[in-house]
């Protein structure tokens, strides 16, 4: 098996009483009864994996690991720019409402227990089978130790079993060093590849590559931090003040090496599971030069469970194990109990390639330089707008006119019965004027009584508009936008990734068994290609003696290829252009997965000082940014009567006008207040 799925079913709890105190009680689980067969390995491996920090489809940002429930669950809309959604919780990851802490101790002292005790059964199995045992206890706890680094720099290394009551210099455990905390991780991981099988002994279990693809993840993860906390004002460190250790960031000596060793593990890491892991990027349904076939290939690579590409994955299977994505994020017409939580932003359909360009580089929707010049493009098809992009983002998006589970999807915003040729519809198309909705909006120029546009304010309330043939048509589409009602397509457009696309299936909560993929080969190629140009940024040699830069370039190209996107001119070089570039390509590439959070916090360009970067490419920060605010745009479809013609307006979201706050403290998670306070040895995060 190269794919890895999990299985959360535990053991039932055994309720017999017991009369005789001198016999063991039968509701104790001991270790012999645990250890000492693989039927007592299978109950303890189960408990260890379902208590894992997984982030899927029933992670929310906000709420964290600990509330792993899937209510409102979605990607995209944490502040990444991927999407907004009209709730409280769409805003910018700058916490977890409750940390993942005390369940991480949990999970890692049964990763401890099993260290510690498993060697007494050595006996009781095949070497083999023994040390991937233990592998698997060293990737559980590296695994854990990597979720808490990434939210917290420097954490307590529990690598022992605590035994309970104990004196208090054996309980306190204090936060190590950032970098002691990476070094422990890497160790970990290499420990887990050394001693797991290269393929996975039972379903449910990891293997050899797994850990060395999750391994690139995390040295990719420190090997940035190391460096770019450097170009954070004032530099991102500091000692804590009830030992005097880094809790967060790195000695400003050591830094620079420290990254580069990072970034070195990663890559060498990462090129293993290229070279002999024997995945593969899903390539079932492509076809060259064929751009529906592109699209579907990237639309079942995400639910076919025999992918090659998989090589780490979350199963759910119905109707014992589901979740709930498809109830939150279809589209309106299939609303079960909600939808429409994921709506892609004009600032991520830029990424792509396919569209007219202004100068700047935004999307060009009229005849003049900008988008408040000149009059808007007409197209002849509600799709058209969109006809040419890569079909990498059209399997990502449900666009206006698309077909979904068998019915054609209506998204538009309104419909304009004025005069034509069509000018810009707003004076002010600036941060400062985004707070101007479409409703109630002066058109009408001087001396003119017909520019007209005429909206819906929700999906139980349409507006009807007679066209000039005598005809009716509703104002607005019927998944939206609508002006009064943000349950819908509010930037335009909606998201299609993970979304089941059968007519026969039913959207409700607690219906849905897709499978997650936590880490897939695209991701790894990335891995490589990005440690292999920040080594070469770095001159550092490479690792493992291969052609890092022809590595990477390769990378790239497979997965360009795949997207239906251009290929690279030339090959990847040792600079800042070529680290953009597989910035760039990650974003595309992971869009509406976990990553993309995680990812603009350790390249540290989530800060207005530092959000040139933000999109993976050097951008203008002012375009969706305020200071420390920013928000993103919508691109919306509008039917021109007299034209029988389409055109669209891209703007600042106008339904929920959803504003987003990031500041550089935001880069490291606060340590749990009441675990500073009762313990001598737990420091608070120094800029805190």
């Amino acid at each position: 098996m190269k794919k890895i799925i999990f299985s959360a079913l535990l053991g039932a709890a055994l309720l017999t009483s017991c009369q005789d105190m001198d016999i063991p009680p039968k509701n104790i689980v001991t270790s012999d009864n645990l250890f000492a067969t693989e039927s007592g390995m299978d109950i303890y491996m189960a408990r260890m994996y379902s208590m894992l920090p997984f982030e899927d489809f029933k992670y929310l940002a906000e709420r964290g690991i600990t509330e792993y429930n899937g209510w409102l669950a979605g990607f995209g809309f944490d502040g990444t720019g991927d999407a907004v959604n009209r709730d409280g919780y769409c805003r910018a990851f700058t916490g977890e409402d409750k940390a993942y802490w005390g369940n991480a101790f949990q999970t890692l002292r049964d990763a401890n227990v099993l260290i510690e005790s498993l060697p007494a059964y050595k006996g009781n199995y095949p070497e083999i089978t023994y040390n991937d045992y233990l592998g698997e206890a060293y990737f559980v706890r590296a695994f854990v130790f990597y979720a808490m680094a990434k939210r917290f720099g420097g954490i307590p290394l529990v690598t022992r079993v605590i035994d309970y009551p104990a004196n208090s210099d054996e309980l306190e455990v204090p936060r190590a060093s950032e970098e002691e905390t990476w070094n422990q991780i890497c160790a970990d991981f290499d420990k887990a590849a050394e001693l797991m099988m290269p393929n996975s002994p039972k379903r449910g279990y990891a293997n050899k590559y797994v850990a060395l693809a999750m391994k690139s993840e995390a040295m990719l993860y420190a090997g940035s931090v190391a460096k770019y906390n450097e170009t954070v004002t004032g530099r991102l460190t500091g000692l804590g003040q009830k030992t005097g250790v880094r809790v967060i960031g790195f000695d400003q000596a050591t830094a620079a090496e420290a990254s580069k060793r990072y970034f070195s593990e990663a890559y060498k890491a990462a090129n293993e599971v290229i070279n002999e892991g024997g995945y593969g990027l899903y390539m079932k349904k492509f076809a060259e030069g064929d751009r529906s076939a592109m699209r579907q290939n990237m639309i079942d690579m995400l639910s076919d469970t025999d992918s090659p590409e998989n090589i780490w994955i979350r199963e759910y299977l119905y109707p014992t194990t589901t979740h709930s994505f498809d109830a939150y994020n279809a589209p309106y017409v299939f609303r079960s109990p909600l939808s429409s939580a994921m709506c892609p932003t004009a600032d991520f359909v830029e990424l792509f390639e396919g569209f007219e360009r202004y100068p700047d580089g935004s999307l060009k929707v009229t005849t003049g330089n900008s988008n408040s010049e000149g009059d808007y493009i007409m197209y002849d098809n509600i799709g058209d707008f969109y006809k040419n992009a890569e079909p990498r983002l059209l399997s990502y998006l449900i666009i206006p006119g698309d077909q979904f589970k068998g019915q054609t999807m209506e998204i538009y915003a309104g419909v304009y019965t004025g005069t034509t040729p069509v000018k810009p519809l707003l004076r002010d198309y600036s941060y400062q004027g985004q707070s101007v909705n479409y409703q109630g909006l002066d058109i009408a120029e001087e001396g003119s009584e017909d520019r007209t546009l005429y909206l819906s304010p929700s999906p139980t309330n349409p507006v009807s508009v007679t066209l000039p043939d005598g005809s009716q048509m509703n104002a607005s589409g019927a998944n939206g936008p609508f002006y009064n009602f943000a349950e819908s397509a509010m930037t335009g457009l909606l998201a299609r990734k993970w979304l089941k696309d059968d007519p026969s299936f039913t959207a409700r909560e607690g219906n849905s068994d897709q499978h997650y993929i936590l880490i897939r080969y695209a991701e790894v190629l990335l891995n490589a290609a990005e440690a292999a140009v920040e080594l070469s940024l770095a001159g550092a040699a490479s690792p493992d003696g291969s052609d890092m830069l022809q590595v990477a370039t390769d990378a790239v190209n497979d997965i360009r290829r795949r997207a239906g996107a251009t290929l690279l001119s030339g090959k990847l070089s040792g600079s800042i252009e070529s680290r953009n570039e597989v910035r760039k390509e990650r974003r595309k590439e992971t869009a509406f997965e976990t990553g993309t959070k995680w990812d603009l916090r350790r390249w540290r360009v989530n800060d207005y000082d530092n959000r040139d970067g933000f999109w993976g490419e050097v951008r203008d920060k002012d375009k969706f940014s305020s200071n420390s605010h920013f928000r993103f745009r919508g691109i919306y479809p509008f039917y021109s009567a007299r034209d029988g013609k389409w055109f669209f307006d891209v703007r600042f979201e106008c339904i929920s006008h959803k504003e987003f706050e990031y500041n550089p403290i935001d880069y490291y998670f606060g340590i749990p207040g009441d675990q500073v306070v009762k313990s001598p040895v737990i420091d608070q995060q120094p800029n805190r």
